[in-house]
């Protein structure tokens, strides 16, 4: 699941990205707008996903020991996968983009 959302977020700031460049923008001002447009919906998709799971991180139902560690796991993940959506995805194809060229 955590996998699957990054990867998504990812293509889509870097198709963003692509789109930019290809409009005339340099790297960095398409890394810029790129981020800013996909802030919302990146927050989004990963707040909502981790708001649902917290009921079961946080045990509240029954039966919900047993799933705990699963929820525990995706909303850590999550947290972690939306600095990296966010940060290290632009700066790796900015360092990438500028040792190729």
């Amino acid at each position: 699941m955590v996998i699957g959302i990054v990867a998504k977020n990812g293509i889509l700031m870097l198709d963003a990205v692509d789109e930019r460049i290809d409009a005339g923008d340099t790297v960095m001002d398409a890394l810029l707008r790129s981020g800013r447009r996909r802030l919302r919906p990146v927050l989004m998709t990963s707040l909502a996903a981790i708001l649902g799971m917290l009921p079961l991180a946080l045990a509240i139902g029954s039966g919900a020991e047993m799933l705990q560690p699963l929820a525990i796991s995706v909303v850590g993940g999550l947290s972690v996968a939306l600095l990296f959506s966010l940060v290290v995805t632009p700066t790796v194809f900015a360092i990438l983009r500028e040792r190729r060229h």
